[in-house]
């Protein structure tokens, strides 16, 4: 029998945070939330991490006892998450962050016609009640941005994207609905919506030469929600070692690699070669990444390293309009945790309206043919799309099908690149090469990320950093640093997360007889067990996520 406590107070905090976000609420499959957007007013803001604080409180007075091992795990994942909130409301991230303001905008439209749970004539009234409800979210941002705050890359970022939605708003949104009365209301809504995004526009034009803030999260918050939030061990310098130590195994490794495959044992070298071999229109580079995504599915039921829920599928699509200018890698989204849908969208990542010919072939070199493969595999199968469509199969508890962090997302798809090389999946030497190339770009991330936060590297050593040490294209480089800047530790949950799931599969294998065998050779079925195993858990923080697969064992 549940605990009753604990499930009234799980209960309540989603209930509360969808109430708090209905756009998330969307996201998840929650129709009744469909038709509002969220409230960024500073004071629904300071609300939120009040609130944060009190359903904590509630946490933390729920012992152990009388809790099933499952039901501890839900009560600490929640804890994780209420503790991450609190670490991050001293820095103000809505005094900083125009995203915040033009987001909920462009997401809260997108979800509804990604997924299409409802009539489109439902949608389109829902879209058309969010389209109005812009001005708030204009006014906010305009209140609440602080240029002794804001740093005027993250300002020009979050400018980039209002003029995205205002584009996604006003021209595209309503193109795919019926010509109907509907339509014509969510196009003219839209219309407004757009003239309060120019206003919001105009209003960063002219706060950005103001704008005199730092991005640094800072020492103390970085450890802190490595060692609260993720559950991890590791201090922030202590993490920026690890990520040292991995880019240089990986350094000899692709060496080796590049001097067999080539007899260049320059990787680099080696490695911006192989770019000049890429799609030459976005056209080709979507037809290439879809050939891999069926290729990567196929391999996988070939040789059984993985189960299949009944009925999930994943489109290989351009990204959104409205994302291209912020986000310049693939990307994906899974079909709604509270839904039938098992349909998730692996996004190619097209280049902003007015790019210049240069900038596009840019971003094309970043997708080369030999980098393709490792990259569906990352997105799709059995990188995030299979594993979140197994999460979304699973009958787990609501708290697991909404709250997860990037440590495991983005570690288990980098995982998931691993044990395809070590199952043969890769064609060419090149490809491995590649495959090595996504890993050490994500211990060069962590080293980059730690010192841009811990003030020991500056925005222009950081972009030099990932074009010479990485083999980014310069373009790249400048959007990825400025990622890292945004949203201070995502970057380096990716190799963190996979050396995390790596040890969990060694604990998990050496349990089941399997110590000492190189996980190449150990039996495709005993794998198998461990990914359906930890992919069921749901998207834990790592500590907890070797709780829940070694409690599996019995």
């Amino acid at each position: 029998m549940p605990n009753p406590q604990l499930d009234a107070t799980l209960s309540d905090l989603l209930a509360s945070d969808f109430a708090a976000s209905p756009v998330s609420a969307t996201g998840y499959g929650l129709t009744e939330y469909d038709d509002r957007l969220d409230d960024v007013s500073a004071d629904a803001l300071r609300a939120r991490d009040a609130a944060a604080a009190a359903f904590l409180a509630r946490l933390d007075a729920i012992g152990d006892e009388g809790l099933t091992t499952d039901e501890a795990i839900d009560r600490d994942l929640a804890r994780a998450v209420l503790r991450g909130r609190l670490i991050m409301a001293p820095f103000e991230a809505w005094k900083r962050d125009p995203v915040t303001y033009s987001g909920p905008v462009t997401s809260g439209v997108f979800a509804l016609f990604l997924h299409r749970l409802r009539p489109d004539a439902e949608l389109a009234e829902a879209a058309t009640a969010r389209l109005d409800a812009v001005g708030p979210l204009v006014d906010a941002g305009i209140a609440n941005l602080d240029a002794d705050l804001a740093h005027p890359l993250i300002v020009e970022r979050g400018r980039n994207a209002a003029m995205g939605a205002l584009r996604y708003v006003r021209d595209l949104a309503w193109q795919d609905l019926p010509d109907d009365p509907a339509r014509e209301r969510m196009k003219a809504a839209g219309a407004r919506a757009a003239a309060e995004l120019e206003r919001f526009v105009a209003h960063l034009e002219a706060f950005l030469p103001r704008a005199s803030g730092s991005w640094q999260l800072g020492e103390e918050g970085y450890t802190r929600i490595l060692r609260e939030r993720e559950v991890l061990p590791d201090d922030a310098r202590q993490l920026r070692e690890r990520g040292q130590r991995e880019f240089d195994r990986l350094d000899a490794e692709m060496t080796d690699l590049a001097k067999d495959a080539t007899g260049n044992p320059d990787y680099v070298a080696v490695l911006r070669e192989n770019d000049a071999d890429h799609p030459t229109t976005e056209q080709a580079m979507l037809e290439a990444y879809t050939e891999w995504t069926e290729k990567a599915r196929a391999f996988l039921v070939d040789t059984g390293l993985v189960s299949f829920p009944d009925g999930e599928t994943c489109a290989v699509v351009p990204s959104p309009v409205f994302q291209r200018p912020v986000l310049g890698v693939a990307s994906y989204i899974a079909p709604p945790a509270f839904s039938d849908k098992l349909k998730g969208h692996f996004f190619v990542p097209f280049a902003p309206d007015g790019a210049t010919e240069e900038e596009i072939q840019g971003r094309l070199s970043n997708n080369s043919f030999g980098s393709i493969p490792t990259t569906s595999v990352h997105e799709a199968y059995p990188g995030h799309h299979w594993h979140l469509v197994m999460r979304k199969s699973a009958p787990t508890s609501r708290v697991r099908k909404v709250y997860g962090t990037p440590y495991f997302n983005e570690g288990w798809a980098l995982y998931t690149e691993r044990v395809m090389r070590e199952r043969g999946f890769f064609e060419h030497p090149l490809h491995e090469l590649q495959h090595l190339s996504a890993t050490i770009f994500r211990a060069a991330r962590i080293i980059v990320d730690t010192s841009l936060h811990l003030g020991e590297m500056t925005f222009d050593e950081a972009v030099a950093f990932m074009r010479d040490k990485a083999a980014l294209p310069e373009p790249v480089a400048i959007a990825e640093v400025g990622r890292y800047c945004w949203w201070p530790t995502q970057a380096s949950s990716y190799l963190t997360g996979c050396l995390e799931i790596l040890e969990i599969r060694r604990r998990y294998l050496d349990a089941r007889g399997f110590a000492g065998i190189a996980p190449a050779d150990v039996p495709v079925e005993a794998i198998r067990d461990f990914h359906d195993t930890i992919a069921r858990t749901g998207s834990l923080p790592l500590g907890l996520a070797d709780r829940a697969v070694m409690a599996s064992l019995g």
